[in-house]
């Protein structure tokens, strides 16, 4: 039958209302009776950032990586957190989609396999947001935008492929393993912090320099630094190797998705 990777996006074409309905019936239920709405996928990461320039730029002063391409340093957190915050969301949200939807699965002949990817398209209605703000705050301070950041929706695929990929992995465990998504929130804790989002590979020892070196998102905190703050165009070594780890991703958890997917109505 093929790679079941492969097999899950011929689909989605064929069941694209389905997924529509799913991404909005989502997209619904994160704010029902909430009075800012989506609003609010402004305001965190807003918050956030203005906590986090406050501390590091202005109390602790750290100072700005040599080269960069802005010497501005919230421009360069916000550029470097918004692969990040995608990435993060989809992960962490699509390990509880599947015990979310049980009544669906049980009781109909549904593709689980879908909800993860509704997930993800989800958490983008936030992300376009964030990275309109960024596009916004770049023109502001900077003063310059570059055609470059065309390129920018092609990372963003690539990144999305990575977190399906190991959303359907997270999302079929936790059906069996009811403490994976504890878990997961542990795993992205310590996964931030070796992610170059405040930190540069000069800061870390040189034996532990592997870890950001064969970290995926260290590519795209890079990727999306380059194409929102210079006229940089796209490395095709370092783009081959986030589509190696993005597809990887994507065709190894949807492998695993589907060996486990036959247990799922007997165990919930």
């Amino acid at each position: 039958m093929g790679l079941p990777g492969t097999l899950f996006l011929r689909n989605l074409f064929a069941r694209r209302n389905l997924l529509f309905q799913l991404i909005a019936r989502d997209f619904r239920q994160r704010y029902i009776g909430s009075a800012a709405g989506w609003m609010w996928g402004l305001v965190h990461p807003t918050v956030q950032l203005a906590s986090w320039t406050f501390v590091f730029s202005y109390c602790m002063k750290t100072p700005m990586p040599p080269g960069e391409a802005t010497e501005n340093y919230t421009l360069f957190l916000l550029c470097g957190y918004l692969p990040w915050m995608l990435f993060q969301e989809a992960v962490q949200r699509s390990a509880n989609c599947i015990l979310e939807h049980a009544n669906l699965i049980t009781k109909t002949v549904f593709p689980s396999e879908m909800l993860p990817i509704s997930v993800f398209f989800s958490s983008m209605m936030n992300h376009l947001l964030a990275v309109l703000l960024a596009v916004a705050a770049v023109a502001f301070w900077d003063r310059h935008l570059h055609w470059t950041l065309l390129f920018l929706p092609l990372y963003t695929g690539l990144l999305g492929m990575l977190a399906v990929g190991i959303g359907w992995v997270f999302a079929s465990l936790q059906v069996y393993l009811r403490d994976t998504a504890q878990g997961v929130m542990v795993l992205l804790t310590l996964w931030f912090w070796v992610t170059p989002i405040f930190i540069n590979e000069e800061q870390v020892p040189e034996g532990l320099r592997f870890v950001l070196r064969g970290n995926p998102l260290s590519l795209f905190v890079k990727a999306y630094r380059a194409r929102l703050l210079s006229s940089e165009l796209p490395n095709p070594e370092e783009l081959a190797v986030m589509a190696m780890w993005s597809v990887g991703a994507f065709v190894a958890g949807g492998l695993f998705f589907r060996y486990l997917k036959r247990g799922f109505a007997d165990v919930l």
